[in-house]
């Protein structure tokens, strides 16, 4: 009886087998049929391989594809119908940052077991593809960044398990339903886009970052005006005659408000003037006070250095000549006499203070007449690029909301400028007064790793390949193990890539150690500090040495990812750069997680993986789980020894 019970399961298999494999079949046929669609030239997979759950980007379970990953492969062209639709079992499908054009084919209605769906960054037009609101799983998706047309349909309200819908930068018209609801919507923007009307009600608790550059108005934007007469959504034959007289009115009522705009515009105007001219009185009488000479002009037309995404969200700008007068009117402003703060214990001075070996090769006047740059707005100040006369080249912070007396802060910044590491960018003078407080340090020419990470990465720029990456993190490393020496209670508190200079080599300096005692933090931090920020921390003043650790493992993710933590709080994914990098290594399939440029290093992957699982340890919830710095810094010169390289 059991033999013939086996014997029977045995010619079943047989039967079912070929099914199972023309499935299997189906989807590589349908990859196939992609690549020389889309992607002849790019997608270099071995198609003699029978099986594409070894090609880059497919992912496979149970004999079938369930996920295709293809961002940043260049891809170009229409996507032909008839492709998509095959690969039936298809769960997670991301073409993001390519080239392709046209309308989104009709067929994805077919992949009815579709969550995430990631299209930004390509060149697709015409309206929102109607065939997605067919499919009821989908979570997650990401239309940002084309060209698409025609309004927001309610159809939306089909897709009740949608948890992200990133709309922004497209062509979108009308406005957006008011009957809009979408219960589990977690994040949401339409940026950047011609829409108008008022935000529903069910979209009110998102932040103002989700409507910019749009004619929206409503919570969380400016009010309506209740002059306004919107037109419905899907206007009626019925009510034209209606809608008509609205407008009318509308256009009135809207020549009365632009008349008020003038006429308010004009009185702002004056008021500037008049505040200009005062300010300028009060400048030249101080300088005629004081027998100091007045900031020169810029001698030469400097070009504006290019600051970091993270600089230039905070605020920073790159004119020059408005940089030199603020530097001036800092230092000038500097000179005033009166008391240092609360229990100051010496009067004001006008004289740079320098530090151990120092040169003295100049002095505050010769700062005066510096021409300068804003290089961006930080959490301590704004940081300036000085020329000197005769070519020195300085960086100097302004620091703002100094919040301890002359005596403590003596005290501090001396201990910081007594620090003596090769991996430090060094401290070589410091000015203080009542008003003003300015630290001068050495000028990295070539900028910060969050500007040579995130910056303009068109022709010219050299590529940032594993090598250079590697010894980027073994310097920060060095620098910050160094730093925790000088004590258990000692801390950076303030580890982010915007932190870790260059040299002209490449070679890590660490920068703004030791001011988070100094400097008060407001309450809102910002989204790109807090995205390195450990869990722990709610005192930014208070960061311990397990806390900078935290903030060096997200710094490691970001060097190998090439992610912004602040980008990834509201990434497709929806989650933070730790999370976001462990749900791809749980999937096994990191080699999709590295940055673009390090994923042509292919004999180097396991040393790349090495290096994503320590970032991944040291940006542990728990801090007992975290490494100490001694040991993070052996790890990475093993990782990088085990190369052949030279730490």
């Amino acid at each position: 009886m059991l033999h013939k019970f086996l014997s029977l399961l045995a010619i079943s298999m047989l039967f079912f087998l070929p099914f199972c494999y023309n499935d299997l079949g189906s989807d590589r046929a349908a990859l196939v049929a992609l690549r020389a669609a889309v992607g002849g030239r790019t997608l270099l997979w071995d198609i003699n391989q029978q099986s594409p759950c070894f090609w880059r980007g497919v992912q496979c379970e149970s004999n079938r594809v369930t996920a295709l990953r293809l961002p940043g492969f260049t891809l170009s062209g229409e996507l032909p119908s008839g492709i998509l639709g095959n690969l039936t079992e298809l769960r997670t499908l991301s073409l993001r940052f390519n080239m392709l054009t046209g309308q989104v084919p009709s067929d994805l209605a077919l992949c009815t077991n579709l969550r995430n769906l990631y299209l930004q960054e390509n060149k697709f037009s015409g309206q929102i593809p109607e065939p997605l609101f067919s499919l009821g799983d989908l979570v997650r998706l990401n239309l940002a960044s084309n060209g698409f047309t025609g309004g927001i349909p309610l159809s939306f309200n089909n897709l009740a398990r949608l948890r992200t819908v990133f709309l922004e930068n497209n062509q979108l018209t009308g406005s957006i339903p008011s009957d809009l609801n979408l219960p589990k919507l977690e994040q949401f923007n339409v940026s950047n886009n011609q829409l108008n009307g008022s935000i529903p009600d069910s979209l009110k608790t998102f932040a103002t970052s989700s409507f910019l550059g749009t004619s929206l108005c409503g919570k969380p934007l400016q009010a309506c005006s209740e002059a306004i007469t919107l037109p419905p959504t899907t206007p009626t034959s019925g009510s034209q005659g209606n809608d008509n007289e609205a407008k009318k009115k509308g256009k009135k009522l809207s020549g009365a408000a632009v008349a008020g705009i003038a006429i308010g515009s004009v009185f702002a105007f004056l008021l500037i003037v008049v505040l200009l001219i005062c300010l300028c009185r009060k400048r030249n009488r101080t300088r005629r006070s004081l027998d100091i000479p007045a900031a020169k002009p810029p001698v030469t037309d400097l070009r504006a250095e290019k600051s970091s995404a993270s600089e230039a969200e905070n605020g920073g700008s790159n004119g020059h000549s408005a940089a030199a007068v603020v530097v001036a009117a800092a230092t000038v402003a500097g000179g005033k006499g009166g008391g240092g703060g609360e229990g100051a214990t010496e009067p004001n001075s006008k004289k740079l203070v320098f530090f151990g070996n120092s040169a003295k090769a100049f002095d505050l006047e010769d700062l005066l007449r510096a021409s300068a740059e804003v290089l961006g707005k930080g959490t301590f100040g704004t940081t300036y690029k000085a020329v000197l006369e005769f070519g020195t080249v300085m960086t100097v912070k302004r620091l703002k909301d100094v919040n301890v007396s002359a005596k403590e802060f003596k005290e501090k910044i001396e201990a910081v400028g007594a620090m003596d590491h090769e991996s430090l960018a060094p401290l070589r003078a410091y000015y203080y007064n009542n008003d003003e407080k300015l630290l001068v340090h050495d000028y990295m020419p070539m900028g910060s790793l969050s500007a040579l990470l995130h910056g303009n990465k068109g022709a010219g720029r050299t590529p940032l390949n594993w090598v250079t990456r590697s010894n980027i993190a073994l310097g920060a490393a060095r620098g910050i193990e160094y730093l925790h020496s000088q004590g258990s209670t000692f801390s950076h508190g303030n580890i982010k890539s915007s932190n870790i200079l260059l040299t002209q080599s490449y070679q890590a300096r660490v920068s703004d150690f030791g001011l988070a005692h100094l400097v008060g933090t407001s309450t809102t931090t910002p989204i790109r500090v807090a995205g390195y920020r450990a869990p722990e921390v709610t005192d930014p003043r208070k960061v311990s040495q397990k806390a900078d650790i935290y903030s060096f493992g997200v710094l490691l993710l970001e060097l190998l990812t090439g992610k912004a933590p602040a980008h990834t709080l509201i990434n497709e994914e929806g989650v933070d750069l730790p999370r976001w990098v462990q749900s791809i290594v749980r999937e096994e399939w990191s080699s999709e997680v590295f940055d673009l440029e390090l994923q042509r290093d292919t004999n180097v992957e396991e040393d790349m993986v090495k290096l994503l699982q320590l970032g991944i340890d040291c940006a542990a919830q728990f801090p007992d789980n975290r490494p100490s710095m001694s040991e993070v810094r052996v790890q990475i010169e093993e990782i990088i020894h085990s190369t052949g390289q030279k730490g």
